[in-house]
């Protein structure tokens, strides 16, 4: 059986009669702009979220955009990120004439800390973004508290972490994109939740800003012909709000079957001299979007090809830091020497993980990463 890195396919087949049905009905139709598939879609992922706003757009990069279109922010403001991230989260930032600040990350879990994000606030910093990376949040907690003592917004990059969920100290439990000032998703195909095309979707509880984002996200327009703001157009489109609509509700189980499949690579991979395993945060759920190895010794690439040649798929995430791309060089602030985020460039590796693997595939991956260090 093929291996796949995703295996989107399978997983379509699965739920193909749902599917088809709501491809069917929304060409039936024919409202392919803002059609009633959009706002039923907005309203169920609201109450998976427990009540917070959701005004979907045209794509993950857009909804990270029109979140900082919404506050008010100033050429030179400053926004600080991770180095250690997809290009995206800082690329709306540099398109805004934002600085983007690029800080270090944790080792083990690859989020944004605490120390890093404290280290970089200057009179200019005016938000924080955090990205939750490869399926689990950052340490929200102390980031909002710090956010609050310093009165930055907190725009969460949730993308790789929808379905997460975070504990506070209190026992409060509240969603991934939930928790600070805006969230931001992408339903890219590949994503947890995610549609047969570009998709996305901004989440916040506050009332003023949901409407500042929805208004935003269309032309700036308040009513017909009247705009308020400054805006873009991004929608989300009818055909994949239908798609989203039925996959939302498995998307429970593709955590689960993530988080099982994640199981299982631990219970063989473990006690691997010159392999780290993915570290799960004690407040927080991993979904699992990647399951990302640390191969030391400066065997990661060795590693990639041995497991490319025996038919298993593998993806570096990613190769080079934010700061070393040519784009951000001059328009960044780097706080630190990032020695972090360099050694995770030059060391991750995920491994193939979807909600269809299969135990054999599971056995064979794992056997062959098991050879290879022998």
């Amino acid at each position: 059986m093929k291996i796949e890195m995703v295996d989107l396919n399978n997983q379509y087949l699965k739920i193909k009669s749902e599917i088809d049905n709501s491809i069917l009905t929304t060409v039936n139709k024919s409202l392919f702009i803002n059609g009633p598939e959009v706002s039923l879609f907005e309203n169920n992922l609201s109450d998976f979220l427990e009540g917070a706003f959701v005004i979907s757009c045209a794509n993950g990069t857009d909804a990270l955009q029109i979140a900082l279109m919404a506050l008010n922010l100033k050429p030179g403001d400053e926004i600080i990120l991770p180095a250690f991230t997809y290009v995206a989260t800082a690329e709306v930032v540099g398109l805004l004439q934002l600085k983007p600040v690029m800080v270090d990350v944790d080792p083990y879990n690859f989020n944004i800390t605490i120390d890093s994000i404290r280290s970089a606030i200057t009179p200019k910093s005016k938000v924080i973004v955090p990205v939750h990376l490869f399926g689990q949040c950052a340490d929200m907690e102390p980031i909002m508290n710090l956010a609050n003592e310093f009165g930055l917004y907190v725009v969460e990059d949730a993308a790789q972490a929808l379905g997460a969920s975070y504990t506070f100290t209190d026992g409060t439990i509240k969603k991934a994109g939930t928790i600070g000032h805006i969230g931001c998703t992408s339903f890219f195909p590949s994503k947890n939740l995610g549609c047969f095309g570009d998709g996305g979707a901004m989440f916040t509880t506050n009332f003023e800003i949901a409407n500042r984002l929805r208004i935003i996200s269309n032309h700036g327009q308040v009513e017909k012909y009247v705009h308020k703001y400054i805006g873009v157009n991004s929608r989300l489109d009818s055909l994949q709000a239908g798609i989203l609509n039925v996959k939302l509700q498995y998307l429970n189980s593709y955590c689960n079957a993530r988080c099982s499949a994640a199981e299982k690579y631990d219970s063989f991979l473990c006690g691997i001299d010159g392999l780290i395993l993915p570290k799960r945060q004690m407040n927080s759920t991993h979904v699992f979007h990647q399951y990302t190895l640390k191969v030391i010794g400066g065997r990661r690439d060795a590693l990639k090809k041995f497991l490319f040649q025996a038919g298993i798929p593998s993806m570096v995430y990613y190769p080079i830091p934010l700061n070393d791309q040519e784009a951000y060089q001059a328009i960044g602030r780097v706080v630190g020497d990032l020695s972090i985020t360099q050694d995770l460039c030059a060391s991750v590796l995920s491994i193939p993980m979807h909600t269809e693997l299969k135990d054999e595939q599971i056995n064979f991956i794992t056997d062959t990463i098991i050879e290879f260090f022998k």
